[in-house]
């Protein structure tokens, strides 16, 4: 029997319906609230007020809140303290955890037991261990960064983001989150560039509060992710080699009933998923992880889950160890969870919406409108900020989330295109328009009149409508109080697009405060000055503000006129990067040195490429293993049904339809056999390329582009040609809709 026939089956049994089995042990509990689990297997300051002495977490409180270096003195009684607690919970080894550029977390477990030179054993955890390790840094992907001789390279120590304990079956281990660096100093992770960023845009952003308000002393960059995600069951998956290499489906015709009656958005989550979930968010609550939404999603068997805003450093953390979390669970579960962009065709793919905004110290989000006109004012320098820096480096936002994956969702009915655009509402656009022209409509812009009410039945409360409708189809949209990066894929890691934008606000608002200063110095007042760049920016920044249909070809055309990029694919996307002007955007903010985005830009190419090479080879194998053969098989069914038919002394036109199914099933096999035969000259043509980027072109325009679709079609069409019981793939109704 196939793997599919058998996942099947053992899906229709009743006792086998992938619930945990008692001897599986499992984090949940249903006598705890989540506030008693919260944050249980976290070094939270509050815990470290109990382990350390008072030098202690007064560096560690002021690492955290004030950006202060750690002195490795203090460094070895925090390290101490850490022990302390980590031993009571059970913790026998601890790890640097971070983030290399493979878009995966890693990380090297080492014991505290060591053996003394007298021969007595000891648990030890000094500063030097907690501080930093060494990984071998050429076995990761460094750009060129570092030869395969050149092994060495460093994880140092992030005290921003809180020391954990991952329980993994009934072992235990303290995770300490880390950057990534080479021997040269050179960024070899996610993580070290992000926090580069908050400091510039603290710094950006906090000497432009002090227009407004002196006692703002820090400006936080908070994120808030929507993660979207598909689940199916692990017995089916096995029987997708193309789920299990590539996290997507190659092939598969789309089911008869998919997302087009709407009924799955929202429903009643299904019991099997619903157990998954209550025991992925209790492992995630334990480890400080703020979950707050679960829904089902559009598309059938996807889902989606959303936290609490947190620092963004915290919050990419937080998501990158959500989801090892989610695939770990789910197979408790005899589940899988797939974090693809587009794993499924002909119904919606997966996003991860980044809602990002800035607030102070004092308790301001400053993305916010406020009260009075001096807090508008402040507001309305942000807002316009950010559109601008959206304007000026929409290429580069577009890069920072490319990637093979999300190629096959942008665009499409469910995602945002490629045109990267700013929506705002109908009211903040009549707003920009009367802060430009000057002539006002005589609109109040106040937090008191933030909300029309409606009354939609008479014994119901009033309906508060928000100051802007959502636009589904805007890749950068205003939603109130926060932006919604809206085109970031469901696999990616938060880091890459939150760095970029990051990166563009805080060089936007310095520029802003030189402008400002240069017209205040010429002997104009505060005020004016600030309305006056303002102008200047909603002038400039106009033709990336869109608040129509993201998805028409109006809009495409329209786009075009007022030349914004539209780069539909990931190779010449990513040209961006190295472009002079980001070159020099990075280095001025000292984010990324020129050798480091060069980098970091051939790691993305080279990826690619990649993706697309084991895409290939799944492929042609699924094809010459799986496809022909099953296709074959049945075809000998046939032609003895033909023979048998015959023999009896039936006439020719009594078989008319078995041998119309048999030409059909030749004439496909026929056709894929070319295919397949013309995509091996191709992809030996895109290797000839001397270059990684002509490489990458060839691969996806070449490659991809003209033999993806058509070799798709010849195996679905045989899909549906084929008996049942001779298909040996797992289908999209048995993938999506069995439970």
């Amino acid at each position: 029997m196939s793997l599919r026939l058998n996942a099947i089956q053992n899906l229709s049994n009743t006792d086998n319906k992938g619930v945990v089995s008692d001897n599986t042990k499992t984090v949940m509990d249903n006598t705890k609230s989540i506030t008693n689990v919260f944050a249980s297997s976290v070094f939270t300051l509050e815990v470290a007020r109990q382990y350390l002495s008072n030098d202690a977490y007064k560096a560690l409180r002021e690492s955290i809140r004030d950006n202060q270096k750690i002195d490795r003195t203090i460094a070895d009684q925090i390290a101490n303290g850490v022990k302390a607690w980590a031993t009571s919970k059970g913790v026998t080894h601890y790890t640097h955890w971070f983030q290399p550029l493979t878009g995966t977390t890693a990380e090297k477990h080492d014991s505290f037991f060591t053996i003394k030179s007298d021969g007595s054993v000891i648990d030890e955890f000094d500063g030097g261990a907690l501080i930093q390790q060494e990984p071998d840094a050429s076995s990761f992907p460094s750009g060129g960064l570092r030869a395969t001789f050149e092994a060495r390279g460093y994880t140092l120590w992030d005290p921003s983001s809180p020391m954990f304990i991952m329980q993994v079956g009934e072992g235990f281990t303290l995770c300490i989150p880390t950057i990534f660096i080479s021997y040269t100093g050179d960024s070899l992770g996610f993580k070290g560039p992000l926090l580069k960023t908050t400091i510039a845009l603290n710094k950006a952003a906090t000497n432009v509060c002090h227009y407004f308000d002196k006692s703002i002393n820090k400006v936080t960059a908070t994120l808030g992710w929507e993660q979207e995600y598909f689940v199916v069951d692990e017995g089916l998956l096995n029987g997708r080699p193309d789920l299990l290499e590539c996290g997507r489906t190659l092939f598969g015709v789309v089911s008869a009933k998919g997302q087009q009656l709407e009924d799955h958005y929202f429903g009643s989550i299904p019991e099997r998923v619903y157990a998954f979930m209550r025991d992925f968010e209790m492992e995630s609550y334990k480890l400080g992880i703020p979950l707050k939404t679960r829904h089902n999603e559009v598309a059938p068997s996807q889902f989606e889950c959303a936290p609490i805003f947190e620092n963004v450093n915290v919050a990419v953390d937080h998501n990158c160890l959500l989801m090892d979390i989610m695939d770990r669970v789910a197979k408790r579960h005899n589940l899988r969870v797939l974090f693809h962009e587009k794993p499924f065709a002909g119904i919606n793919g997966s996003g991860k919406h980044n809602n990002w905004s800035l607030g102070t110290d004092t308790g301001i989000n400053l993305l916010s409108p406020g009260k009075n006109p001096k807090s508008n004012l402040m507001f309305l320098t942000f807002f316009v900020n950010v559109i601008k820096a959206v304007h000026d480096h929409a290429d580069l936002l577009r890069a920072s989330i490319a990637s093979a994956g999300n190629d096959f969702r942008l665009g499409a009915n469910e995602a945002p295109p490629a045109i990267i655009s700013v929506f705002v509402g109908s009211l903040l656009f009549e707003v920009l328009e009367e802060l430009q022209t000057g002539v006002t409509n005589g609109k109040v812009f106040d937090k008191h009149n933030d909300h029309q009410r409606m009354d939609v039945v008479k014994n119901l409360p009033e309906l508060l409508l928000d100051n802007t409708d959502r636009n589904r189809t805007s890749p950068f949209a205003f939603t109130g109080n926060k932006f919604e990066f809206r085109a970031v894929g469901a696999a990616a890691n938060c880091s890459n697009a939150m760095t970029v934008l990051n990166t563009v606000v805080a060089d936007t608002l310095v520029y802003f405060k030189k402008e400002v200063d240069m017209l205040i110095e010429k002997g104009e007042k505060k005020e004016q000055a600030i309305v006056t760049v303002l102008k200047k920016y909603i002038a400039s920044a106009k033709p990336v503000i869109f608040e129509g249909d993201g998805y028409s070809e109006e809009w495409q055309q329209e786009a075009a006129k007022r030349n914004l990029p539209n780069i539909k694919n990931t190779p010449r996307s990513l040209n961006a990067m190295i472009t002079n002007k980001a070159k020099d955007l990075f280095e001025r903010n000292n984010i990324y040195s020129h050798a480091e985005i060069e980098a970091r830009y051939e790691i993305e190419v080279e990826k690619y490429i990649k993706n697309v090479k084991i895409e290939l080879k799944v492929m042609r194998d699924m094809v010459a293993t799986q496809i022909v053969p099953s296709s074959i098989k049945y075809q000998n069914v046939i032609v003895q049904n033909i023979l048998g038919l015959k023999q009896l002394g039936y006439l020719d036109n009594t078989y008319k339809a078995q041998d119309k199914l048999l030409q059909d099933i030749s004439l496909q096999l026929s056709t894929l056999q070319q295919l397949v035969g013309e995509l091996e000259k191709a992809t030996q043509v895109a290797d000839t390329k001397a270059s990684t980027t002509d490489k990458a072109i060839a691969y996806c325009e070449d490659v991809k582009d003209k033999f993806y679709d058509p070799i798709r079609t010849c195996v679905d069409k045989l899909e549906g040609l084929v008996d049942d019981q001779f298909w040996t793939l797992p289908k999209y109704r048995e993938l999506l809709i069995l439970r």
